[in-house]
């Protein structure tokens, strides 16, 4: 070992050093003319769920059958015209499973499966077998021609790999025409595993090999997949690669071209999007994108995402809670909180200038403002997937007014003036603080009850009469509980809220008067509510506030008078 050599081995063995010299950076191909930047997604591409295959086998404890039928009638139910069924070759119930399906004839008219079947010839005739008597069928055919794979793993010459994957089409080619005169409609798809770790013109001239035997025309293209094996650069490198691909590919025109992205460096939903772009036709993929290693590329994201820029995305993805417990219960994965578009939290916002700007935003796209949805942080409307506005704001110790305001009226329909919100604000946050964590609505609504409207003191309104006098004036009559004793006051004025205070100040010695006011509706219906939200003042000009709830509105402008009296003797 030279000196240089023994120095970068002295580094990387340093604390604090991670061991990057191991590793070689991915080498770029040469493409200075690119086109796909300028491209803009406008449609959905053709979708293939892998979920009963790829995202099967990668599960700790493979489905039951039970299992693999709830995942597949989900899949049907959400739109997939192409579903990757399984392996039949390789697992005896995997191909217990597509032939139920095929015999029990639960695969609509407009529903194609797809099977998967390594390059070898017996494990095709035994694929063949598996789909008999099925309408329409992808006949996925894979063999590695990454370098390192030949190297290594096959210690194969181009030249041998390309014989194997021609002598698996040919032999494939002459199966299916018995399955072909049953009246089975049968789709090759190709794919060059680890296509991203493979020479691109290689790539080119193995797949164009396949396309030689196979003959596919324009109203028979063949499929052909190139998977991000293992994601091995950034997004935009495989899209250059695409472009390269499709650019030299004789015959482009008779070919599907199809992606499989893998999730190792966390960008293989953004290596589909940017694939689409360098001219892909079809995606493979699977829900919340399970898969080996770190996954695959997450169809329900990728699909939402277009949703979201105005694209139909041709999957039915209103019932997102639904789609979260098929897919927690088949494959035992729990769905993370914050996981795009279906998350518990994914719509949700803690933050006070979050929820702040939530609440303005929801308020002018419910009053009609706009045809199309805009509101801050929220870039789809919750309810577009089965979600809630009223879910969309919870409160914690980073909560501010709006939080708080936004709880009160969306779950209780109690809208309060801002200076209520900025005294009753420090106190729900000095809530969170003690329970350390979040406060749920109810939570929140009895604090509000606690602090405003059953507060304790010692005034409390017993019974009252209000009845019309001289001059149009109404006189108030009404007993009051102070402490332990009964008293009735008497007192008149413009109105009962007026003749009510007046009666207080007479009689008890109370120097207050109503200084803000506010009345409205909580419901409709005869069971309908009034609360009345109002302040008193004292004499050195303090503002207390009290709130009332009753069916009747004077009883509830009575009763919020009595609970700011009492909060100001607390």
């Amino acid at each position: 070992m030279n000196a240089e050599d023994q120095a970068v081995k002295q580094e990387s063995a340093s604390p604090g050093k991670m061991p990057f010299h191991k590793y070689k950076p991915f080498k770029p191909i040469p493409l200075s003319d690119r086109t796909w930047p300028d491209k803009v997604i406008t449609s959905a591409p053709r979708w293939c769920s892998v979920d009963l295959r790829d995202g099967n086998q990668a599960l700790v404890e493979p489905m039951t059958p039970n299992e693999k039928q709830k995942m597949y009638d989900l899949l049907v139910e959400l739109g997939f015209k192409e579903i990757e069924v399984g392996f039949p070759a390789a697992s005896q119930t995997d191909f217990d499973f597509v032939r139920k399906i095929i015999e029990e004839d639960l695969v609509p008219d407009d529903v194609t499966i797809q099977v998967l079947c390594q390059a070898r010839e017996a494990l095709i005739a035994r694929t063949c077998e598996a789909v008999s008597g099925a309408r329409n069928v992808i006949f996925h055919l894979y063999n590695s021609t990454s370098t390192l794979q030949r190297k290594v793993v096959f210690n194969m010459s181009r030249e041998e790999v390309i014989k194997l994957a021609t002598d698996a089409v040919t032999i494939v080619k002459t199966l299916v025409k018995e399955l072909e005169a049953a009246g089975t409609n049968v789709i090759l798809e190709y794919s060059p595993e680890s296509y991203t770790a493979t020479e691109m013109d290689f790539a080119v001239e193995i797949c164009a090999a396949v396309m030689e035997v196979w003959q596919p025309t324009l109203d028979r293209k063949v499929i052909l997949n190139l998977p991000s094996t293992v994601e091995m650069a950034t997004p935009n490198v495989y899209a250059d690669q695409l472009e390269w691909f499709v650019r030299h590919l004789p015959n482009r025109e008779c070919a599907t071209i199809s992606l499989h992205t893998h999730n190792d460096r966390g960008t293989g939903i953004a290596a589909s999007e940017l694939g689409l772009m360098a001219g892909a036709d079809r995606i493979e993929g699977t829900l919340f994108g399970n898969g080996e290693r770190t996954g695959n590329c997450d169809l329900i994201t990728m699909a939402m995402n277009m949703f979201s820029q105005g694209i139909d995305p041709k999957l039915y993805l209103s019932d997102m809670r639904k789609i979260v417990a098929v897919s927690e219960e088949c494959t035992k994965i729990p769905i993370h909180v914050r996981q795009p578009y279906a998350g518990e939290l994914v719509f949700t916002a803690f933050s006070g200038s979050h929820q702040d700007a939530i609440r303005k935003g929801m308020a002018f796209a419910e009053s009609g403002g706009d045809d199309t949805w805009e509101v801050p942080y929220l870039p789809i409307d919750p309810t577009d997937v089965g979600g809630s506005y009223r879910e969309t704001v919870r409160v914690n110790s980073q909560s501010g007014k709006a939080g708080v305001a936004f709880i009160l009226e969306n779950y209780f329909g109690v809208s309060l003036p801002r200076s209520v919100l900025l005294e009753f604000s420090p106190i729900v946050q000095q809530l969170t603080e003690s329970i350390g964590g979040e406060l749920k609505p109810d939570q929140i609504w009895d604090a509000f009850v606690k602090e405003y409207i059953e507060v304790e003191g010692p005034y409390q309104l017993i019974d009252y009469r209000v009845r019309s006098v001289a001059d149009n004036k109404e006189a108030c009559d009404a007993k009051i509980k102070v402490a332990e004793n009964e008293i009735d006051i008497h007192g008149e004025g413009s109105g009962p809220i007026d003749a009510f205070v007046e009666g207080l100040v007479n009689t008890l010695n109370e120097p207050l008067r109503v200084v803000d006011y506010q009345e409205y509706s909580l419901n409709e219906g005869s069971e309908a509510q009034a609360i009345c939200i109002l302040s008193i003042s004292d004499d050195k000009q303090n503002k207390y506030y009290g709130v009332g709830i009753s069916q009747n509105t004077t009883t509830a402008a009575f009763k919020s008078i009595i609970a700011a009296i009492n909060r100001k003797w607390q």
